[in-house]
């Protein structure tokens, strides 16, 4: 599956985009908090750093835009310095704004977060100060919008909306995109708002609520998965072809009205900020249906791309490279273990996507913390991991005719149970050469038991400007030893009975 979607997002194309929705300026206000006020028991920040990004809409924008999309927005600013930098930063992106309307009856949404560190620690919010003019927009500025949109959805892949209540889809806005979208046969995903009646959404091809949303349109409170699938199917009710319900740490729910649904679970993350989640899905799920992707691999990615959104801090565009690598490195383990020429295929992928490939080998019989440590820091050089094990013919000719004590099946599950492993293969011959010479491996790595001129391969690797690095081991390991303490208990306890 994962090889599937990876293939996916390496097509060469550039899908156009017709973004419509509440564009936003993003201030970040960055600094130390070390005392409280003696004017009132608040925090003082200290102030280092300023930094805007683009919000709501544009940020869904800056998203399709690191992924490669050719995108098109259509939002209203105010006649501001906010809208202004809105438009420069779009500009510096490269999306067009020639459908971007300035509207001198509103101010720019602006949302300024205060962001403090104590101790020189991670930053946590502390404030968020909005600015913002949420009523719908008037018939005139609507119809300058609809105009721009209706010029450049005959030439587009899909259109996405990306509705944050702040006036730009109120009203007759969606029915009459709803309307262009059909009449070009252009599908049309929206993330909708907070609210219970989801009419203004009826002829949509998909929506994207998250729980709280999609509680509140359902009628029902979403606990459970199975509760978001639920939901979805109410939703349905509406008028949409597909509801897609994002249920933070139990993934996803889809359905849709031909009867289709499923579960997409989604694996544990460090949550940094949420913020941008509900954007990066939309974004990603926009971008693989717009290349072609049918909706279950368009769900799995965006499902993927969600998670890794919320282990950054603030809303920060993921490119179509991060994704692949967090899809390689969530392959079951069985897809870890990996024939010698796919390895190889496999690998000229990942240096295409700019990544660096990091070797080690060994024979890893009874996995040890010292084996486990020393590939955390192997990982720690590169971006792809692969290990060369040898077979249990290579480790009795090392070790002799007693070992291997689990076999090299055993011992390849062992590695690639671990999140640190990209790739396992096994290697029949003693030495490990000529598996270096076909894997040729940005860094080489080995054990500080060895000096870099004494690894096996080093003069090939750094032949070609790659490195050899030798980590150290933690604590006193070997597997040998700990097979010599097994047997010597084991006598022992004989000897005493």
């Amino acid at each position: 599956m994962s090889e599937n979607l990876v293939k996916l997002l390496e097509r060469d194309i550039r899908p156009r985009i017709v973004l419509v929705g509440d564009v936003m300026l993003d201030r970040y206000v960055w600094g130390d908090v070390e005392r409280i006020s003696p004017e009132a028991p608040i925090p003082v920040l200290r102030v280092d750093r300023r930094e805007v990004r683009l919000g709501g809409a544009g940020s869904v924008a800056s998203m399709l835009a690191a992924l490669g999309a050719e995108t098109h927005l259509a939002a209203v600013t105010g006649d501001d310095s906010e809208g202004q930098t809105i438009a420069q930063l779009l500009a510096q992106l490269g999306v067009d704004c020639s459908t971007l309307v300035v509207d001198p009856q509103r101010i720019t949404t602006v949302k300024e977060r205060l962001l403090g560190r104590t101790h020189q620690k991670h930053p946590h919010h502390m404030m968020r100060v909005d600015q913002e003019q949420t009523e719908p927009i008037g018939p005139q500025i609507r119809q300058r919008l609809l105009e721009a949109i209706s010029a450049r959805i005959p030439q587009a892949d899909l259109i996405l909306v990306s509705d944050y209540n702040k006036g730009v889809c109120a009203g007759e806005m969606i029915p009459r995109l709803v309307q262009l979208a059909r009449s070009a046969s252009v599908p049309i995903v929206a993330d909708p708002i907070k609210g219970a009646d989801y009419r203004r959404y009826a002829g949509c091809t998909c929506i994207t609520p998250n729980r709280v949303e999609a509680g509140l349109a359902a009628g029902m409170k979403v606990v459970s998965p199975e509760d978001g699938l639920e939901a979805a199917r109410r939703i349905l009710r509406f008028g949409v072809e597909a509801v897609l319900v994002t249920l933070d740490r139990d993934g996803m729910a889809w359905a849709d009205c031909r009867g289709h649904e499923r579960l997409f679970p989604c694996r544990p993350r460090e949550v940094a900020d949420v913020t941008g989640a509900g954007d990066m899905v939309l974004s990603t799920l926009g971008y693989c249906l717009a290349v072609g992707a049918d909706f279950p691999d368009a769900i799995e990615i965006a499902n993927t791309a969600g998670g890794l959104e919320v282990e950054r801090l603030g809303v920060v565009p993921l490119s179509r490279q991060e994704i692949i690598a967090e899809l390689s490195r969530s392959r079951p383990r069985t897809e870890k273990i990996i024939s010698l020429e796919k390895l190889v295929a496999e690998l000229e992928r990942v240096r295409r996507t700019g990544h660096r490939v990091v070797m080690t080998n060994g024979c890893f019989d009874l996995l040890h913390p010292g084996h486990v440590a020393s590939l955390q820091e192997a990982r720690r050089y590169g971006d792809c991991l692969v290990v060369g094990l040898n077979s249990d013919r290579s480790v009795r000719a090392i070790k002799g005719p007693g070992r291997p004590i689990i076999d090299q099946q055993g011992r390849a599950e062992m590695l690639a149970a671990l999140a640190c492993v990209d790739y396992v293969v096994v290697f029949d011959e003693p030495s490990v050469a000529g598996l270096v010479a076909r894997i040729r491996p940005d860094v080489l790595v080995k054990a500080s038991q060895y000096a870099p001129e004494e690894v096996v391969g080093h003069d090939l690797v750094e032949s070609y400007g790659g490195r050899v690095v030798c980590v150290p081991m933690k604590g006193d390991y070997s597997t040998t030893a700990i097979v010599e303490r097994i047997v010597n208990a084991s006598q022992s306890k004989r000897h005493a009975a």
